[in-house]
């Protein structure tokens, strides 16, 4: 099937693509609860498949992406807090 659409040479988003007015994260919750995706195949079935993440699982924000790529890097950085973290907390 091919499209009409020239794919860019680089990672830059198409000139017709317009998100003016949308709202990053609105649909985060609800995937991360887990989402069903209707496959529609050329013979004319339809698979359906249902995704969810992992237990423990965490989604991080792009600007947080930036700096933890990685499970490794979150790890790292989340063991150095917990160092910082009395063992016994004050009653409030």
């Amino acid at each position: 099937m091919a499209s009409d659409h020239k794919q860019p040479d680089n990672n830059e988003m198409l000139s017709e693509y317009d998100f003016q007015g949308g709202k990053r994260g609105k649909h985060a919750r609800a995937y991360s609860q887990g989402h069903t995706v209707n496959i529609h195949q050329a013979d004319s079935t339809t698979l359906i498949q249902h995704f969810s993440l992992q237990e423990g699982s965490v989604l991080l924000e792009p600007d947080v992406r930036e700096y933890f790529p990685d499970a490794d890097s979150v790890n790292t950085a989340l063991r150095s807090l917990i160092t910082l973290i009395p063992k016994k907390r004050k009653a409030g």
